[in-house]
């Protein structure tokens, strides 16, 4: 995956210039990730590899594409399959998505709770998140009963473990030594 992420992270780093410039982030946005999920179709990708040029492959791809690709998204494909990067696309759009979640000052963050949590915890909790990370916050809420009680909340590479199963945990290791 790391060769991949190499390897896609010029290409993504290049569309996502041209759409500042442009002013159409969003929708290079969507059409990448379109283009990622036809890319990681296994129909898609071993019709793809059947086909002997990149011209070929290219306009095979485009036509699949149909209207979610612009022009300029059309010659990002062409580009790739005069490489041989088209496997990459997926990885292209991840990365594109991650250049465009820092452009608009957002970030995803996942919370595990035992229960679900109501809209009023929610949007304290976003208020709260938002004041920390200085950053538009969203939140993808998930359900685990094995954390008791209590947050488990996991925004990039920061965990914040307030849970009662991770209490007892800590406590646990602490008594140990």
């Amino acid at each position: 995956m790391s060769e991949l992420t190499t390897i896609a992270r010029p290409y993504a780093k290049a569309a996502f210039e041209l759409a500042v410039e442009k002013g159409n982030v969003e929708a290079w946005n969507e059409m990448l990730f379109f283009a990622g999920q036809v890319a990681s179709d296994e129909q898609a990708s071993s019709l793809l590899a059947s086909i002997p040029t990149a011209a070929e492959q290219a306009d095979v791809f485009i036509k699949v594409c149909a209207e979610q690709l612009n022009e300029q998204g059309q010659n990002l494909i062409k580009l790739m399959a005069e490489n041989e990067r088209l496997a990459s696309i997926p990885a292209v759009a991840e990365i594109f998505a991650e250049f465009k979640a820092e452009f608009d000052k957002e970030i995803d963050v996942d919370v595990v709770s035992a229960t679900e949590l109501a809209a009023e915890q929610q949007d304290k909790l976003v208020a709260a998140l938002e004041k920390r990370f200085a950053r538009k916050v969203k939140l993808n809420c998930s359900i685990d009963e094995t954390v008791v009680g209590g947050l488990v909340i996991k925004a990039g590479d920061t965990v914040i473990d307030g849970s009662v199963r991770g209490k007892l945990d800590r406590l646990a290791v602490s008594l140990q030594s």
